[in-house]
């Protein structure tokens, strides 16, 4: 786990609502109409984020997985300012 944050934008086209004229259709026609339509429009957007992050998680992020070898050896966390990356660590030569 990490702290992962995402800020996202899509700009939406202007979108053609019944205009309320018509018979028997009033504000609060009007406004389920609104709902029902922004309802959609972020169903889609959810959607597409989705299939974003699956593609994201089947190749992309595999590619920011660790480089090194895991070794299986305890880190010795007081030492760590003292390591060379690869050597001390992975029990490497020096050169």
């Amino acid at each position: 786990d990490g702290n992962v944050r995402l800020t996202t934008r899509k700009d939406i086209k202007e979108v053609q609502l019944d205009d309320g004229s018509s018979p028997g259709t009033g504000h609060s026609a009007l406004a389920a109409e609104v709902l029902r339509k922004v309802e959609g429009l972020e169903r889609r957007y959810q959607e597409d984020l989705n299939r974003g992050f699956a593609a994201l998680s089947e190749g992309e992020f595999k590619g920011l997985r660790r480089q090194l070898p895991v070794t299986r050896q305890k880190v010795e966390w007081e030492k760590v300012g003292g390591y060379r990356l690869g050597q001390d660590i992975g029990g490497g030569r020096s050169r």
